[in-house]
């Protein structure tokens, strides 16, 4: 609760305030404060807090892909009458709590909030279920073999116990405690406590988890797919120049551009910001009192563009510029600001001209040095209205509007690369992690940023090439490319499933714009900044409260710990829980009776799962952290193949040992081997532990974490002092003499000796071959 302050969601919100004459005020509340009877104002890539009716609104375009699933968006209006027979997700009236904003403004009042909203109605009864992953699957699968052991080994004691004393309550109870003994208890527990302690570590880094599997994702994860703006870049749009079509600097191509960006009421981008502070800047009086706006075509990522219409009057004194009455001014990305102009001006001759192919050819050229500079360009035009005796009746249609306009110039941008992306994603490669630049820029801006970071650009390609491409040819183009610019979302996300079906990647996605959202969504490892839009936080997993790349190494590095100490418990759990149940069965049909009796394996296991409580606080080696870690299906069973007859093994030559060695005329006495039974068995499940947490020579070349050593004294401690103590006593056990314990040390030493003989042997000829 305490991390997810750090992560808030404002939504602006109309109230009264005062007691005797109340007044309306506009506030930022978080998502999670606002009410029934709130109006709320919402903008592109607001998240909506409950149930809306709409009051106004203005262009509005909203994403209903949460309730619908589809990702194609709806239009809405304030002014539509629905009737009664209208299904509810086609109300156009109506905007629900999970949906989006993709375009446009308006206001609405709040109708329903948390459970009685009716996407709480519809996950009530079918949930958010996203398909299970490889760790998953694989816990799964181990936890099916461990049943089905424990059914058979446990049907057959029970058996052989009724059939050898015909007491079947005491068989019954010896048969539950091997169950208990071969379940892994402490499964949970560890798995949740260490993503628990990374989600911790990372939020030290500034780095908020908001879904704990994503750590041990992270983990594994071995591409990471990030945008170029604010991740490579500072995202601070610097304006460097204002072009005409012939690349000349003209003041008119930025007094048009400096009008649209004060006047338009959707969002203010950093590119309208940069274009306002350099007006103010450099001293320029374009005297936008002037001028007045009647009405605003929104930006939206299908258009790709911003209109506002402005009235002024018939003699300005503005120089440069003609008497309009009314126009458009048009700026937005330079291919669809080009796609609604027909006519292109020309300054030295004083007059506008058609657009032909070779004035088309002139811009693209002019265009293409600037953006093989770092350059990041945007179109400006626009159109006289009172010319085209445009009616308020065609003002309502876009296409007409926004049509025939006169193409004035480009403004040029400069967002300088992070001093620290190279170094960050020198360090990721280090680790084994791949990054993939997926942008919606020009490609030659996108290579030019990427080469000063240091992402190779060798393959490249764009969206409308990847469109062109067939199914097969498409997997293969992003399997190679480093970067992919002029990217939709929808092709973002078809990369993203592309890498993770086809190439069997685990896929983490840095965005934090609306045009994100899909591929944050399908990602394994959804990654998103604090100042992302709210639709785009609300998919993370993950949230950065710093832009930086670095904060992912240090997440990176904790996924591999969380996922590697998580390993160790279950590959521990399963050879000791197997073993140790093997050798019961064994030792129950050898010596004809309980090795233990039911309290005594109880207190066992028990000892044995609390010094298991301390791995998560366990290290991990170097070479482990550098390589992407995954879920093996084939490498853990043949682990345990390998290293779990070592500990029966063992079990085995304690029998023999005891029976040959203390046995007098023939016969063990029972509490004596039930004590030597019971120390040697608590000591090998503990030192397993260290045998198998490396692959180097443990306590030699590998030494574990202070708690993990601290537990296993403790335990082993305790475990030894149990016999010889009251207690032990009452639960059958007798005291043991030194030489007993000398031969445990031989054991231990052989069984080290052994098992790492084995170790070698497995990593040397199964490990490479796999």
């Amino acid at each position: 609760m305490q991390l997810s302050e750090y992560v808030r969601s404002p939504v602006k919100v109309q109230r009264c305030a005062g007691r005797v004459v109340q007044t309306e005020l506009i506030v930022q509340v978080d998502q999670r404060d606002v009410v029934p009877g709130d109006i709320v104002i919402f903008e592109p890539g607001d998240l909506f807090p409950g149930d809306v009716r709409l009051l106004t609104s203005k262009h509005l375009v909203v994403s209903q892909s949460s309730l619908t699933g589809e990702s194609w968006p709806t239009e809405k209006t304030a002014d539509a009458r629905e009737d009664r027979s209208t299904p509810l997700l086609e109300l156009k009236n109506i905007c629900f709590m999970g949906t989006n904003v993709v375009s446009g403004t308006g206001t609405g009042l709040v109708v329903s909030t948390g459970s009685k909203t009716y996407i709480s109605a519809v996950f009530s009864t079918i949930g958010k279920h996203k398909p299970a992953d490889s760790f998953e699957k694989g816990i799964r699968h181990i936890s099916y073999v461990l049943v089905g052991v424990m059914l058979l080994v446990v049907t057959i004691m029970i058996l052989v116990e009724y059939f050898t004393f015909y007491d079947l309550s005491e068989s019954t109870l010896f048969g539950i405690s091997v169950a208990c003994a071969l379940t892994p208890q402490m499964l949970p527990l560890i798995i949740n406590t260490s993503l628990a302690k990374g989600a911790l570590a990372m939020a030290r880094e500034r780095c908020i988890v908001k879904s704990l599997s994503a750590i041990r994702d992270m983990g594994s994860m071995d591409i990471l797919c990030i945008d170029k703006t604010g991740t490579l870049t500072m995202n601070r749009a610097i304006m460097v120049n204002h072009l005409d079509s012939w690349g000349a600097p003209r003041e008119k191509v930025l007094h048009f551009a400096f009008l649209n960006s004060y006047f338009k009421s959707d969002q203010k981008y950093p590119l309208d910001d940069a274009i306002l502070a350099f007006v103010y800047t450099n001293g320029y009086r374009f005297q936008p009192s002037k001028w007045r706006k009647t009405d605003e075509i929104p930006f939206d990522f299908m258009r790709r563009r911003v209109s506002v219409i402005l009235e002024t009057e018939s003699n300005p004194e503005v120089r440069n510029i003609q008497p309009f009455y009314r126009f458009i001014i048009t700026k937005g990305a330079l291919e669809d600001v080009l796609k609604v102009c027909s006519y292109v001006e020309n300054v030295d001759m004083g007059e506008i001209t058609a657009v032909s192919a070779e004035h088309h050819h002139r811009i693209v050229n002019v265009v293409e040095e600037l953006r093989n500079e770092g350059l990041r360009i945007i179109g400006v035009a626009i159109k006289n209205l009172q010319q085209t005796k445009i009616s308020k009746q065609n003002m309502e249609n876009e296409d007409d509007v926004e049509s025939d306009m006169v193409f004035l110039g480009v403004i040029a941008f400069f967002d300088p690369p992070k001093d620290s992306a190279k170094e960050a994603l020198w360090r990721l490669a280090e680790k084994g992690v791949k990054a993939k630049v997926l942008t919606g820029d020009s490609l030659s801006l996108a290579i030019k940023i990427c080469k000063e970071v240091g992402i190779r650009t060798t393959h490249v390609t764009t969206g409308p090439e990847l469109e062109q491409l067939n199914q097969e040819a498409f997997h293969e183009k992003v399997k190679k490319a480093t970067v992919l610019a002029r990217l939709t979302p929808s092709q973002k996300l078809r990369v993203v499933q592309s890498l993770q079906s086809v190439g069997n990647h685990v896929v983490g996605f840095l965005g934090d714009g609306i045009n994100d959202s899909l591929a944050l969504d399908a990602a394994n490892v959804g990654i998103s900044v604090d100042s992302a839009a709210s639709v785009a936080k609300d998919l993370a997993d993950i949230i950065l409260l710093e832009k930086d790349l670095n904060v992912l190494v240090a997440g990176v590095e904790q996924g591999r710990l969380t996922f590697g100490n998580t390993m160790k418990y279950i590959k521990l759990s399963v050879i000791a829980n197997l073993g140790s149940v093997i050798s019961l069965f064994i030792v129950t049909l050898a010596l004809r009776f309980e090795p233990l009796t039911p309290i005594q394996l109880l207190v066992q296991n028990f000892l044995y799962s609390v010094g298991q409580i301390a791995i998560p606080w366990d290290r991990m080696e170097e070479d482990y952290v550098k390589i992407p870690q995954k879920w093996s299906v084939k490498s853990l069973p043949m682990f345990i193949l390998w290293n779990g007859p070592v500990c029966t093994l063992c079990d085995v030559a304690t029998l023999l040992f005891v029976w040959f060695y203390y046995s007098s005329g023939g016969k063990l006495d029972e509490s004596f081997f039930r004590s030597a039974y019971f120390i040697q068995g608590l000591l090998m499940q503990t030192l397993i532990f260290h045998l198998i947490r490396t692959e180097k020579i443990p306590f030699i070349m590998e030494i574990a974490s202070w708690p993990v050593l601290a537990s296993t004294v403790v335990i082993s401690a305790i475990g030894i002092a149990i016999p010889f103590s009251i207690i032990g006593h009452f639960m059958g056990f007798t005291d043991l003499p030194l030489s007993y314990f000398g031969f445990l040390v031989v054991l231990f030493v052989g069984y080290f000796t052994v098992g790492q003989i084995v170790k070698r042997v497995y990593i040397m000829v199964y490990k490479k071959w796999l």
